[in-house]
């Protein structure tokens, strides 16, 4: 039973930070200057304390946020079992949630929709 709540309350803050990105990304995508080779993306870990920042092009952010189980991480921030290393690339990983964390992720799932999604 303490196990289910650490994996729900991770998956909760992990939820939180991906708002937060969702919010970035659409000041990234609205600036009138050149576009970056990256922008700079919060980690989506479970740890609430965590301050560590991700540099990524909003390409291969796209792409992440496409799944609504995967989430941004430094590597190494991987925290429960029920979450796998996907995919990854210089400076960050993507894991994809399963099992009670997946179920919640893909509950708070929420895409801030644009003309490009359109």
């Amino acid at each position: 039973m303490a196990e289910g709540g650490r994996e729900r309350r991770i998956a909760e803050n992990e939820a939180v930070f991906r708002r937060a990105n969702e919010s970035l990304r659409g000041v990234f995508e609205d600036a009138e200057e050149a576009p970056l080779e990256g922008y700079p993306f919060l980690c989506e870990c479970g740890d609430r304390n965590c301050t560590a920042v991700v540099q990524l092009p909003l390409e291969i952010y796209e792409q992440i946020r496409n799944h609504p189980a995967r989430f941004l991480t430094r590597p190494g921030h991987k925290q429960l079992p029920s979450e796998t290393i996907v995919d990854g690339g210089d400076g960050y990983d993507v894991v994809e949630k399963t099992g009670a964390a997946g179920a919640i992720a893909r509950a708070r799932w929420t895409r801030f929709i644009t003309t490009s999604d359109a």
